[in-house]
């Protein structure tokens, strides 16, 4: 079992495109289907997996591009660091002044490397100033607890 760390950051809006943060339906639209739907679930199926978007669930993070991973751990302890380390990066521009802590941080890194020490994912998310949103994700992987079939991005 090995952690993958994944890292967007853009505007709020864009986040907000829900469409492109579901992974496309396993089954293509009937025959005869409006042909602006065929069109959607074609557009979804080529930019899903490629899109640096958030999924909508943490675990289809795997099924995207591996291009996307920012870092790789075995250990749970050295992916909540690398998660305090974003953290701190990016507090100055946090829109909460209680975001901006660092209790609230530690209990966020600590919580996280106890929830991928017996296999489960870490989402976090932040509004950040300017309508800019941060998104974190560290996606337990080999199996991954919530989705096993999914393989792993890196190998």
């Amino acid at each position: 079992m090995h952690h993958h760390g994944y890292l967007w950051t853009g505007p709020k809006q864009r986040f907000d495109d829900e469409a492109l943060r579901r992974p496309p339906h396993p089954e293509p639209p009937p025959v005869g289907s409006r042909p602006e739907l065929i069109q959607r679930y074609r557009e979804v199926v080529a930019e899903f997996p490629v899109v640096d978007l958030p999924p909508l669930e943490t675990a289809y993070w795997l099924i995207k591009s591996r291009t996307l991973v920012r870092d790789t751990w075995d250990e749970p302890k050295e992916a909540a660091a690398w998660l305090a380390e974003r953290l701190a990066e990016y507090a100055p521009r946090f829109a909460s002044d209680t975001e901006r802590g660092t209790a609230l941080a530690a209990k966020l890194v600590n919580s996280a490397a106890e929830r991928l020490g017996w296999g489960g994912d870490v989402s976090l998310g932040f509004y950040l100033e300017r309508s800019a949103y941060l998104s974190l994700a560290l996606v337990t992987c080999s199996p991954n607890r919530a989705t096993p079939e999914l393989a792993c991005p890196l190998r």
